[in-house]
């Protein structure tokens, strides 16, 4: 047990009685009097406030990026057709990510299950950042949660009870999966082999969302969300091991959210560009599995002061939900809402502010938040939250005040975030990558199925607002087999398990290029650029495109764009 006061940010970073800010010192003004800060990177602070001493949260009182989002899961023989296994050959290039760490942010890990032995039986797992711990000795330079090293997971493993010596559980199997298809290691009876068998493994277990957070994003009861600051201070730990080891390293995120611009500026993708861009450094994201969801509305070549109907059908026993709007600058646009019986509300038109409003016949409370954001560009929001939402067709009429080139996105939160049906009538499945998929810096893979090279209809597709290409590249994600709980080995669908499937790949690349080469300046862009180049593409598709990218993910092919 450890004493409280030795980390004076823990009761703040547990207790829902503190609102947690990411503080971005180059977009933002950072707030004063935090009651504590958690250190990210020189750019970004995560600060902890006394929620009785501030305003409730809006854009109109914090600046947009400073909210954390919610992120969540993409979860619904692949290493044959990705290459991978024309890599681990050991008659050829014995390529099993050996000396690379492999970083996952996720749901923790079953640190006892034979995919994380060698073959002597002591694990492959360099160290664990467990969030979740309230009463545990935190890792250096962190306040909360608890650290264990490979010692300590080793001695875990010599005990009879592993779980008194260190108690990391993974309760809903996603890390462990995608740890297990990226890295696990060669398991003859289960016929299984990770991308990347003999790489070393880092994991964070992400501690869930404050109850403040998940109420002010509708988010369902039991649902498993984790906050934007969290996966930033993860990413950060994974660095801070990668330099104490002195081992290149590649980070798998298998989680994303909806929420934001979707053009690369929230903090976290931000974050990754700065990561993505470091030497022996590489991220890999998933695109999500938003493309069939019917949850993004897109107009193109609006006039002055015309006005467009967005229809949004909404479900019986739906509890609350928002959705986001979005315009370039230097474009303004004016809302208005039509209740399912007929009731008009219309807004101010103001570009920041707030405004509420009840629907008398619904019984529905609606609040339009106004804000002007962005890293780069000062884009227009809109931000629309229906709380206790009348079923029907809810109709949101965006009017042009200002246009020039007269387009604006909308976006409703991902499918797993919602209680019941939300979808707009008519939807676009592009621009449905999940952040930090747009990070410009990162490896962003789809998912297809190996049978017949059919893209997967969920995966999220591009491009990004900003108009980068994304997907970068598809990856087998469908039916993917691998570790589960318990010592099983199971299957799972998702963008996800494309990532993972990557991340062994880039593993494979960094081994190679970094230790065999000694092309020591290798990083994330260099990886996406050598996967984009030697990705498999098929006669008849014009690349890239919006759903496939480059192509499908070759890790040998990549191999011989690299030699060359």
């Amino acid at each position: 047990m450890t004493d409280s006061n030795s980390f004076p940010c823990r009761d703040a970073i547990y207790s829902d009685d503190y609102y947690d800010f990411i503080i971005d010192y180059f977009a933002d003004f950072p707030m004063e009097e935090a009651a504590c800060f958690q250190k990210v990177s020189n750019r970004f602070d995560i600060a902890y406030y006394p929620r009785s001493e501030m305003p409730d949260l809006s854009p109109e009182e914090y600046p947009y990026s400073s909210i954390p989002k919610c992120f969540a899961l993409m979860n619904e023989t692949a290493l044959e057709d990705s290459g991978i296994l024309r890599l681990q050959n050991p008659a050829g290039l014995d390529l099993t990510g050996q000396g690379i760490l492999v970083g996952f942010l996720d749901t923790g890990i079953e640190y006892t299950h034979p995919a994380f032995y060698y073959s002597d039986g002591m694990t492959r797992i360099a160290a664990i950042w467990d969030q979740t711990a309230e009463d545990g000795v935190p890792p250096e330079g962190f306040s909360y949660g608890a650290f264990y090293d490979r010692d300590a997971v080793n001695a875990a493993l010599l005990s009879e009870n592993p779980l008194e010596v260190v108690p990391v559980t993974d309760e809903h199997g996603h890390g462990t999966f995608l740890a297990g298809v990226a890295c696990g290691s060669t398991n003859a009876a289960a016929d299984f082999t990770g991308a990347a068998p003999l790489s070393e493994i880092l994991v964070v277990k992400c501690k869930e969302a404050k109850p403040y957070l998940r109420e002010y994003y509708y988010v369902p009861d039991g649902v498993p969300v984790f906050q934007e600051n969290d996966l930033m201070l993860a990413l950060s730990w994974l660095i801070r091991m990668a330099e104490r080891l002195q081992k290149p390293l590649v980070i798998c995120i298998g989680m994303g959210t909806a929420i934001g611009s979707h053009a690369g500026e929230d903090a976290i993708s931000i974050f990754c560009d700065e990561i993505g861009r470091l030497r022996q450094q590489c991220i890999v994201t998933c695109a999500g599995n938003e493309a069939n969801a019917r949850h993004h509305y897109y107009k193109s070549g609006m006039r002055e002061n015309e006005t467009d109907a967005i229809e949004i059908s909404v479900g019986d026993g739906v509890p609350g939900f928002f959705m986001e709007c979005w315009a370039a600058v230097p474009e303004i646009y004016r809302v208005a809402i039509v209740s399912p019986s007929g009731e008009r509300f219309v807004g101010s038109g103001s570009l920041i502010g707030r405004q509420t409003h009840e629907f008398l016949f619904e019984k529905t409370m609606l609040t339009v938040d106004y804000a002007v954001t962005g890293e780069n560009m000062r884009n227009q929001l809109i931000r629309l939250a229906f709380f206790a939402p009348y079923s029907g067709v809810w109709t949101v009429q965006l009017t042009s005040v200002l246009v020039l080139e007269g387009a604006f996105h909308c976006w409703l939160p991902l499918t797993d975030l919602l209680k019941g049906e939300v979808v707009f009538l008519r939807s676009d499945p592009d621009t449905t990558i999940l952040s930090p998929g747009m990070s410009a810096a990162a490896v962003c893979v789809g998912a297809y199925q190996t049978n017949g090279d059919a893209i997967w209809p969920a995966s999220g597709r591009g491009y990004s607002v900003s108009g980068t290409v994304k997907p970068d590249v598809l990856a087998p994600g469908v039916n993917v087999y691998g570790p589960g709980l318990r010592d099983s080995y199971t299957v799972r669908t998702g963008t996800s398990i494309g990532a993972a499937v990557t991340a062994g790949a880039c593993a494979q690349l960094f081994q190679w290029g970094i230790l065999q080469l000694g092309a020591s300046w290798l990083n994330s862009v260099s990886l996406s650029n050598f996967l984009i180049r030697g990705a498999r593409r098929n006669d008849g598709r014009a690349y890239p495109n919006h759903a496939y990218g480059y192509g499908f993910l070759d890790a040998y092919g990549a191999l011989e764009v690299l030699r060359v």
